[in-house]
This record gives C-alpha cells, structure tokens and sequence, in this order.
C-alpha cells in the first residue's frame, strides 16, 4: 500500500512538471504574441489582435499610389520654383491634376500628344516618371555606340545635366516630372527665349552618336541606330526616315536633323513631316 502511494505520488509529480513545462512554453509564445500584436478598440473595448503576416494586394495598391502621390509632391516643392513652372491664371486658384495639364494654354491635343510621346522616351526605366537617372540612361545609350570621342561623350554628359537642372530643378532621386508636369514645363520652355534656344541644344550630339561613318549625314541604317537609342524597331525608323527624308536623296544632315527635332517640340501644325521624327506618336 505504502509502495503503491510513493509510486502515485511520484507520477503525479511527473505529470505536474510536465504541465508546468507546457504551460511555460505556452506563456512564452502568448508573450511572444501579444510583443507582435497591436491593440484594436472598438467603442470602450480594446483587444488585441494578430498582425497580418501578408498584406493584401490592395493593401499594396494603396500603398503604392501613397507613395506615387508624395514623389510627385516632392518634384512639385523640389523642382524648379513653382512660380516659374506654371503661368499664373488671375481667373483661377484651384491646384488640381486637371489644371495643370496646359489648361487654358491654347495648345492642341496634338501638341500634347507629341510631349506625351516624348516623355515617354524620357522615360527609360518605364515606372510613369521622368527622372535624372532616365536622362542619364537616355544618355548612355548613345553613348554606348561608341562614335563619341572622349570630348564630346563628356560634352553630352554636360548638357544633360545642365538641362535637367534648368528644366527641373535640383538633380535629387526624389525629383521626379509626370507627364502633366512635362507637357506644363514644356509649354513654359516654348514661351521663354532663353530656355527655348537653349533646351534642345544635346540634339546635335545624339546626331555624331548615330553618325557611325562621320560623313555628316545620316543613312537610313544609322537612323535605325537612332530610333534604337528611343527603344522604338527598325519597321518604324525606315516609316519615320522616309517621311522626314523629303527631298529623297536618303540622308539626312546634321542641320535637317536639329531642324526636324526642334521643330517637333515647336509646331502644332499636323501636316509637318517633324511629328515623325521621334516615333510613332502614343494614342493616350
């Protein structure tokens, strides 16, 4: 009897330490939850619930067009002094999306549709946004023809980054130009003097860039080269160069080339061959 009673006893302080010790893991992972818990009140009541261990899809979306929104309100208080990116309208004082998209500017939809076009081009990395890091992309594929010297790869390097920074401001990774910024600075470029003369002047190096031979025209085979640096096929390059080539001697020199490029940013008439010269122009 005596032996049968140590025997109980000495299970029962098995089984006791046991519990103990399951309960002891079971306090540590109901600590170790509530650390990684946040509280959730409703009315007077408070709880605690799990945090998510994935975030939903539209959680992303959300979060995504959050972040979109403060680039873009960083390129507006970041870039070129606001008073010099919009034309001041004495009829107006609303700041939406709507009115800065060269409202009241007097330019067609075509025009838009070409700085649209554009700016997708600019546009290397493809994200909706022009940055300095696409300039300096947009720039390294000419470069890496190799057909510029030392001098004028730097020369190149120069104007780009002189341009940004006129056009845009502060060369920073959170300046960023929308497209509704675009075709806004644009229009303001093309009713300034000064930076009308000078915003297109990097024209001429993307010309040596393609100018494989150094003959000082460029051939239908060396546009292609052109229209490759523009991420656009060789199918619309020979459309494009048999457009602009309108004399047909199947050249083009360096001053026609800067002409139709020029001309593309300036003119709103439709039958000028130049609306070709960047690519096919995108329908949205």
């Amino acid at each position: 009897m005596a032996v049968s009673l140590v025997r109980y006893g000495l299970r029962t302080l098995v089984n006791l330490e046991k519990n103990a010790a399951v309960l002891s893991v079971t306090s540590v992972r109901n600590q170790y939850k509530l650390i990684h818990t946040k509280p959730t009140c409703n009315g007077n009541v408070c709880y605690l619930k799990e945090k998510p261990r994935h975030v939903s899809r539209e959680s992303r979306d959300v979060a995504e067009r959050q972040s979109s929104s403060l680039r873009r309100n960083y390129s507006k208080q970041h870039g070129r002094p606001e008073e010099n990116r919009r034309k001041q309208q004495s009829d107006s004082d609303s700041d939406s999306d709507s009115d800065t998209e060269c409202k009241g500017y007097d330019r067609s939809e075509f025009w838009r549709r070409k700085m649209r076009t554009v700016h997708n081009i600019l546009d290397v990395d493809k994200d909706g946004l022009i940055s300095f890091n696409d300039f300096l992309l947009f720039a390294e594929r000419f470069k890496s023809l190799g057909h510029l010297d030392e001098q004028q790869a730097k020369e190149f390097t120069d104007i780009i980054k002189l341009t940004w920074e006129e056009q845009w401001g502060a060369i920073d990774p959170y300046n960023f130009v929308t497209v509704e910024q675009y075709l806004e600075d644009m229009h303001h470029v093309l009713n300034d003097k000064t930076l009308k003369g000078r915003a297109h002047r990097w024209l001429p190096y993307l010309f040596k860039a393609v100018d494989k031979d150094k003959s000082g025209f460029i051939s239908v085979k060396e546009f292609k080269l052109f229209f490759q640096c523009l991420g656009l096929d060789n199918e619309h390059a020979a459309v494009a160069f048999a457009v602009i080539d309108t004399n047909g001697d199947g050249k083009l020199s360096l001053k026609e080339f800067v002409k139709l490029g020029k001309e593309f940013f300036f003119t709103e008439d439709e039958k000028r061959v130049s609306k070709m010269f960047w690519g096919p122009l995108i329908d949205v």
